[in-house]
């Protein structure tokens, strides 16, 4: 399944080519993750489909992933 990726600031670094992941069915968005190097301690916001995702959320094909890092200051 094709999964829809979309990074911010930090992040952008891991953006696939062409802005898509391939995926097994039944993958989650841990997997997600992985396939792209990035620790879930460097994201600080998570949607899937534009509303709050987790983790463990099953994906589905042509699910729109974005990933924002932690935001911080002083």
């Amino acid at each position: 399944m094709d999964i829809e990726i979309r990074l911010f600031e930090s992040l952008k670094k891991h953006q696939p080519a062409g802005g898509t992941v391939r995926l097994a069915a039944g993958s989650r968005v841990s997997d997600l993750l992985d396939a792209l190097g990035i620790s879930t301690d460097d994201v600080g916001v998570l949607m899937v489909n534009q509303a709050d995702g987790r983790f463990g959320q099953l994906l589905q094909n042509g699910d729109v992933v974005t990933l924002i890092p932690p935001i911080g200051g002083g």
